[in-house]
C-alpha cells in the first residue's frame, strides 16, 4: 500500500479557484525557447504569433517563404503573407536584400527572438506609394538611428562623438525621402565576416558612397506620364486555398476549369 502511494503520479496543485494551472515536465530535447515578447505582444495577431513561433522552431537554413510555409501549414498564402508583414512591422522578422559576389541579388530571411526596436518603431509609419519630398527630419532622429545600430550587430557600437559626427550625413538621407528602415538596412546588410575595427569609418564610407540623389519635384515629372495601374487584389480560392488575383473572391482558374470539365 505504501509503495502504491509513493509511485502514484503527483497531482498539480491548484492555488487559484480560476485561471490556468501549469503542469510542466522537464524537456531534454525537441523544444524551442520563445520569448514572451512575441507570444504576449499586445498588437500582434494570434496568426502572426503562431507563424513567428513556428519559424523560430525551424532549423537554421530552413525555407520560410510564403509558399514554403503554405505547404507546411494549413493556412493559405494570403494569411501567411499578412502574418509575415506583422512580424516584420514589429521587428521579429526581416527580409533584407543582399548582393552576392556573383552579382545576383537574393532576399535573406532573418527571424529575431527579440524585436529590433529601431525597425519596429520606424515601421509603424506606413510608407506612401509615391514618396514626395519630405521635410527635414526632426533634431536627434538621425542620432537615434545611429545609436540603435548596435541592436543589429554588436560591432556597430558608436561613441557619442562618432554619433554627432555622422548625424549630418544620416540627416541628408532622411531629408531626401529615405525611410529610417531603409537607412538602417543599407548600413547593416552584407556586413563583413571579419571584425570591424573602425565602425565609424566603415559607416561613414557607406553613407557617403551610397547617398541617393534628391527626389524630383512634381514640376519635373511629365504631365502625360500615364498613372500606374494597380493589380487586382489577392484572393484565397474557396476550393484549394491557393492565392490568385481577382476583383472578387471565389475560385481560382484551375478550380473553375476542373468544375467546368466535371459539368
Amino acid at each position: 500500500m505504501t509503495d502504491e502511494q509513493r509511485n502514484a503520479p503527483a497531482r498539480p496543485r491548484t492555488r487559484h479557484s480560476s485561471g490556468v494551472t501549469h503542469v510542466k515536465e522537464r524537456l531534454d530535447g525537441n523544444f524551442t525557447v520563445i520569448s514572451n515578447e512575441l507570444l504576449q505582444h499586445p498588437e500582434l495577431s494570434t496568426m502572426a504569433k503562431g507563424i513567428g513561433g513556428y519559424i523560430q522552431s525551424l532549423p537554421e537554413g530552413a525555407p520560410v517563404g510564403i509558399k514554403a510555409l503554405a505547404e507546411a501549414l494549413p493556412e493559405g498564402e494570403i494569411r501567411i503573407a499578412s502574418a509575415l508583414r506583422e512580424l516584420e512591422k514589429y521587428g521579429f522578422y526581416a527580409r533584407p536584400k543582399e548582393r552576392l559576389p556573383s552579382g545576383q541579388v537574393v532576399t535573406r530571411s532573418i527571424s529575431y527572438n527579440r524585436p529590433r526596436l529601431a525597425v519596429a518603431e520606424a515601421a509603424r509609419a506606413p510608407e506612401p506609394a509615391t514618396a514626395p519630398p519630405k521635410a527635414p527630419a526632426p533634431p536627434r532622429k538621425a542620432a537615434e538611428l545611429l545609436a540603435g545600430l548596435r541592436a543589429y550587430d554588436s560591432r556597430l557600437v558608436l561613441s557619442e562623438r562618432d554619433v554627432h559626427r555622422l548625424e549630418p550625413v544620416v540627416s541628408k538621407w532622411l531629408e531626401r525621402g529615405v525611410l529610417p528602415t531603409a537607412v538602417a538596412r543599407t548600413l547593416t546588410t552584407g556586413l563583413p565576416q571579419e571584425s570591424i575595427k573602425h565602425p565609424a569609418a566603415f559607416l561613414a564610407h557607406r553613407l557617403t558612397a551610397l547617398l541617393p540623389p534628391r527626389l524630383p519635384t512634381p514640376a519635373t515629372v511629365p504631365r502625360d506620364t500615364p498613372a500606374p495601374t494597380r493589380p487586382e487584389p489577392l484572393q484565397t480560392c474557396d476550393g484549394c486555398d491557393r492565392a490568385f488575383r481577382s476583383a472578387r473572391p471565389g475560385h481560382c482558374r484551375g478550380c473553375r476549369a476542373r468544375s467546368e470539365t466535371a459539368a
